[in-house]
């Protein structure tokens, strides 16, 4: 049975935390900003899902393996987090499913805007806003039982869930904003939205702190696995495609699995 210190689930649920906030950064640059470089945001996107699929194939899916084999034997440790890879990318497929992500979000530029269609608009930001929290309780929980196994690993995909929220507070903040024209609406819709993230890493770490044997910890690390190599190929390398204007998502991409392969390197010297 593992037993994680204050102190050690104290961290885990700062890092959730802070990776959360950053959709409310993303409202700011709505409210505050002509809005982002369309190009950057390319990269940036590219770069977290980069990032993700190269710690979630290289690092959280060997700590599944690892924990299954502690709990049981090598074969048996490897086909289980398999499995457990599997039934990650299975869960986000069926919440996807049930809760589409708004992917085509409302745009400063939409048409909608210009013709001030309020209802309209005040829909989309509802809807928008209801799917992004639904899609940030595996992402809080993900984050969380990340950095609590190793913060090595946990605070890399904190970094790069970040990057992914920004553009997600900023589709909450658009239709928000241009419906009540209410700056702090926008940003308090951003916000209880990021919020969900160390709420799933609560709700999560509650049903499961009374069971955190090593063939649950290698169920967690498997499920998380799974559900982050989904989003950054459903989500992050699709937008960062619509955004980018020429090889800023293949750069991105390679950066993201670059720096994470070299960070993930410094923090084992």
């Amino acid at each position: 049975m593992h037993e994680p210190s204050t102190s050690a689930v104290l961290v885990a649920l700062a890092v959730t935390l802070a990776a959360g906030l950053a959709t409310a950064l993303g409202s700011l640059l709505v409210i505050f900003a002509r809005g982002p470089n369309p190009r950057l945001l390319a990269f940036g996107l590219a770069f977290a899902g980069g990032a993700m699929v190269f710690v979630s194939l290289s690092e959280i899916l060997n700590k599944s393996i690892y924990s299954f084999t502690l709990a049981f034997d090598a074969r048996l440790g490897f086909t289980y987090a398999t499995f457990a890879f599997l039934a990650g990318v299975l869960l986000i497929m069926v919440i996807d499913m049930l809760v589409p992500n708004p992917h085509d979000a409302l745009t400063p530029d939409d048409p909608a805007l210009r013709q001030h269609n309020r209802d309209y608009i005040r829909r989309v930001g509802l809807m928008t806003a209801v799917a992004i929290t639904a899609h940030n309780f595996p992402e809080g929980l993900a984050t969380f039982f990340a950095t609590l196994g190793n913060p090595a690993v946990g605070l890399p995909l904190a970094f790069a869930i970040a990057i992914h929220n920004i553009p997600e507070g900023i589709a909450i903040a658009v239709p928000v904003y241009y419906a009540t024209g209410n700056k702090g609406y926008a940003f308090i819709a951003s916000l209880l939205s990021g919020l969900a993230e160390p709420v799933g890493a609560i709700i999560g770490f509650m049903l499961l702190s009374n069971h955190l044997t090593d063939a649950v910890f290698g169920m967690v690390f498997g499920v998380i696995a799974g559900v982050m190599v989904f989003l950054a190929i459903d989500e992050l390398l699709p937008a960062a495609k619509r955004y980018a204007k020429g090889h800023e998502t293949v750069y991105g991409l390679v950066s993201g699995m670059g720096v994470l392969a070299l960070s993930l390197v410094l923090f084992k010297w």
